[in-house]
């Protein structure tokens, strides 16, 4: 399995590597339920978001290793249901699930399911959008993992997972516009054990459909890759592993994703890998082979005509620039940058970016329930990253604060911990909670304050504090960052009142850089 590049990758190398090279994972943040198309010489890819607004991230690159995000299909979450609405957060783990991203008659497609809601697509003619608001195909519960698929005779057809019924995959037709199902033409045509991560594609005038399903090797289960081909679409289909997977803590196996072919013909799998661990499920690119019409994705090192993990190689195309990781911001937009998202859908008059500009105000909200973090809307994030050493600064003035507010800077995803500052008749408190656990730091008597969380490869964070950004003390004890409702931790900033409706923060900017990291 590629020992050099998997020891660079355990060291905490990630990504293009400037040398002609690439280090699994290709983007070490949670990037879950990829799916990957090539437009010319462009590439693109969608993201989960499950209950994070905006939904369903849009991503882009040149070279399939260096990627950034550039959008969202989904502004509003309330257009898939009320539930995820700021007033009552009800769908953590739930929401926008694994979707795909087609091109077709000169427009981009993506579908998706929520687990509770129903099928529901969208169209652009641009990727970074905007996007036609979000249309409903399907009311239905129970299903997941779709693909839309158009034949060559321009027929639309959906592969999608009822996994509520057993994990039986069905086909079904769409109608000429992609917005209806034609329910008549509906055909099983797989089943097994957690059979999902479906997609469907022609190649060479023969019908490939991908999917993962969990079976047991030397009694142990692990999601492995499978792959049915037929010369017809409704088959009879023959079916071929074509990777191995050994389980979380061996390959972290690869498993949900899509096949994308170079514009020089070569073939690569992009897909997210996971342990559990705090980065979530971050991005890689495997190379793929085809040997007697069946793709191997990975390295067949055996010889058994099935592939098995790569932690690195040669980069497809050459020339583009790495990615850098900083997602930092001044907040001088008009807009909030793609990396930010909101803990469910946000209370749009409790937060602007125009009331003064350069500045992200917060006003506080009262939460749903008094002392649950998890029930504090308009909480503002972004991914973190599993690298060597990882810095987020934030500086907030503080002046228009009122009495029971509080806010600061926060991790999240099982557990959550906050460092920021609470203010009780008129004095302002530095408060460290982690969990529920609190530990008071000094009173205040500035406006600006600086909040900073440093964290390890190991999600190991440890969080400070300073009055005049230039000295900084430590405030709390180290908090290990999460795994939780499907998603990988996340950092951002809040503000919420349990009194009443009152008090607001200025965010000046937030500082996130991955520093003194050695890809070599």
């Amino acid at each position: 399995m590629n020992d050099h590049y998997h020891l660079l990758s355990k060291k905490g190398a990630w990504g293009d590597q400037g040398d002609g090279t690439y280090v699994n994972p290709i983007l070490p943040g949670d990037y879950s339920d990829p799916d990957a198309i090539r437009v010319g010489d462009d590439y693109y890819a969608v993201s989960s978001t499950l209950h994070c607004s905006p939904g369903m991230a849009v991503l882009h690159s040149k070279d399939l290793v260096n990627w950034s995000m550039i959008g969202h299909v989904v502004q509003d979450l309330t257009s898939i249901g009320p539930e995820y609405n700021y007033d009552r957060m009800n769908r953590y783990g739930r929401g926008v699930w694994a979707g795909a991203i087609r091109f077709h008659n000169d427009k981009y497609w993506v579908y998706f399911f929520t687990p509770d809601e129903g099928l529901f697509m969208s169209t652009a003619t641009d990727p970074a959008g905007p996007w036609e608001p979000l249309h409903r195909v399907w009311e239905v519960a129970g299903w997941d993992d779709c693909c839309p698929f158009w034949d060559d005779d321009g027929q639309g057809y959906l592969v999608a997972t009822h996994f509520a019924d057993n994990y039986y995959i069905h086909l079904i037709k769409l109608s000429e516009d992609g917005k209806e199902l034609l329910h008549d033409s509906d055909r099983i045509i797989h089943q097994y054990k957690g059979s999902e991560a479906n997609k469907l594609y022609k190649i060479n005038g023969t019908y490939y459909f991908f999917h993962s399903e969990v079976r047991a090797r030397e009694g142990v289960e692990a999601r492995d890759v499978m792959m049915l081909r037929a010369e017809h679409i409704y088959g009879p289909y023959e079916e071929k592993e074509i990777i191995h997977t050994h389980g979380k803590e061996i390959d972290r196996e690869p498993n949900q994703g899509g096949l994308v072919q170079t514009v020089s013909g070569d073939w690569y799998f992009i897909s997210h890998q996971g342990t559990g661990a705090h980065e979530g499920r971050p991005l890689h690119l495997l190379p793929v082979t085809w040997v007697d019409g069946w793709p191997i994705i990975g390295e067949d090192t055996d010889g058994d005509g099935v592939g098995e993990m790569v932690w690195g190689g040669r980069k497809p195309i050459n020339g583009h620039p790495a990615t850098v990781l900083s997602t930092s911001d001044d907040f001088d937009r008009a807009d909030l940058a793609p990396y930010w998202e909101w803990n469910h859908q946000p209370r749009a008059d409790k937060w602007s970016l125009t009331e003064r500009p350069g500045y992200l105000r917060l006003y506080a909200c009262q939460p749903i329930d008094k002392d649950n973090f998890f029930t504090v809307c308009n909480v503002l994030s972004q991914r973190t990253f599993r690298t060597v050493h990882n810095e987020a600064t934030v500086k907030l003035e503080i002046g228009g604060m009122a009495d029971g507010q509080e806010a600061g800077l926060c991790h999240f995803a099982k557990t959550y911990c906050t460092v920021g500052v609470q203010q009780l008749n008129g004095t302002r408190v530095l408060k460290f909670n982690s969990s529920g656990t609190v530990v008071w730091g000094p009173k205040l008597t500035g406006t600006d304050l600086w909040l900073r969380s440093v964290w390890n490869i190991d999600g190991i964070s440890r969080f400070e504090y300073s009055a005049d950004g230039a000295q900084f003390e430590s405030l709390g004890d180290a908090y290990q960052l999460s795994w939780g409702h499907y998603r990988g931790d996340r950092i951002g900033v809040y503000s919420f009142n349990s009194e009443s409706e009152q008090g607001y923060i200025d965010v000046d900017y937030f500082s996130y850089e991955v520093l003194g990291v050695d890809k070599e």
